[in-house]
């Protein structure tokens, strides 16, 4: 009986046979090579401290993209502004220098109406004069965009025209300018002065006479 045990226990503990021997020698290597693996490239856990930073980050990141295509739209606005502002200005310029100029070109033509009226040889070169000189201005101002506002026979407009008074009479409607006292002018769109006008009105009826006794 302790012959058998033995023999068994030769047995279990006996060479390996052929076809086994592959097997186990694959159990065996196979958790050395996992632990190798895990040697050389190590998992990398990342705690919630961590990730929350991380997020924060990413937040911060993106708020300041926000923040720098606001700012890129904002120069943007602000240079078209400024564009806008100079030309503005420029305009305002030219419109204060052509204003000044004004009374000259109504004297001007003052000067002009007054040698009219003058007879003579030396008065008829004078005119000749002050028309070219007149001429002149008017070519100058009207490279600027300076434009007349002549109201004469027009239907009254309170945004060219400034009435002055009102005259009662038959040959023009009512509420046209009857006469032109001064000139307006604008510079493009914008208006410099109104035209100084008199308004024709409707004259009054005359008072019913009484019947007779």
């Amino acid at each position: 009986m302790k012959k058998a045990d033995s023999h068994a226990k030769k047995t279990e503990t006996g060479p390996v046979a052929p076809g086994t021997m592959g097997a186990t020698a694959a159990t065996v290597t196979a958790p050395a090579i996992s632990n190798a693996t895990a040697a050389t490239a190590p998992a990398v856990e990342v705690t919630p401290e961590q990730l929350a930073d991380l997020k924060a980050r990413a937040a911060k990141a993106d708020e300041h993209w926000d923040r720098l295509l606001r700012t890129a739209a904002d120069f943007e606005n602000f240079k078209k502004r400024a564009a806008r502002e100079r030309h503005e200005a420029a305009q305002s310029a030219a419109a204060a220098l052509v204003h000044k100029l004004l009374p000259v070109l109504d004297h001007l033509e003052m000067a002009q109406a007054a040698a009219q009226n003058t007879p003579g040889d030396k008065l008829a070169a004078l005119q000749d004069g002050i028309a070219m000189i007149q001429q002149q201005l008017k070519s100058i101002l009207a490279e600027t965009g300076l434009e007349d506002v002549d109201a004469s026979g027009q239907a009254f407009d309170p945004m060219l025209h400034e009435a002055v008074s009102q005259l009662e009479t038959t040959d023009t409607p009512e509420g046209h300018v009857v006469q032109q006292i001064r000139k307006g002018y604008k510079m493009r769109d914008r208006l410099l002065r109104p035209a100084t006008v008199v308004v024709a009105k409707k004259p009054a009826a005359p008072p019913a006479t009484p019947p007779a006794a």
